[in-house]
């Protein structure tokens, strides 16, 4: 599946919608038949999907802090060899807090990395920052974050792919 068709698109963003619907339902939104919307969408999830999840409704489940963090790399690694040595403990470090939703590098604001993460408290989010600088510390040259009030009345537009179908 190289290139994708326009009932692909339109199945892609009725998905983003909402995923939870029926092959038989997509179909008639689609004006197709749902063997079409099956094998499409069979083809979508192997190929274009990273998968499905739902999006909470975070304050309902206690979680008050949204922050969006942007580190700096210590760019004075040395060798490739210990810079992949870096990269991979970053990862691995990561990948064991429960609480960031989304990082990778970025570019601006002289920053090269960033992270998203959720805390149930501002006390969760300063114990997660400090345990931030004390493991990875040594990597890590400049932190600035972003917190966003989740409980508060101050969200616009809540976080939902579904505008992207639109």
């Amino acid at each position: 599946m190289g290139q994708l068709k326009p009932l692909d698109y339109k199945l892609l963003f009725e998905l983003m919608k909402d995923s939870r619907r029926s092959d038989r339902t997509l179909a008639k939104v689609l004006n197709s038949s749902q063997p079409t919307v099956t094998r499409r969408r069979a083809k979508l999830e192997k190929n274009f999907l990273d998968g499905y999840t739902a999006i909470p409704k975070w304050e309902k489940l206690g979680y008050t802090i949204l922050a969006i963090t942007f580190v700096k790399s210590k760019q004075a690694l040395g060798l490739r060899d210990r810079y992949k040595a870096a990269h991979k403990r970053g990862i691995e470090w990561l990948m064991k807090q429960s609480c960031i939703i989304m990082s990778g590098g970025c570019r601006g604001m002289g920053m090269d990395g960033f992270l998203i993460s959720v805390h149930k408290d501002y006390s969760d989010f300063d114990k997660f920052m400090f345990d931030q600088k004390r493991e990875m510390g040594d990597l890590v040259e400049d932190t600035q974050t972003a917190i966003v009030n989740l409980s508060g009345d101050t969200i616009l537009k809540p976080l939902h792919l579904k505008y992207l179908a639109e």
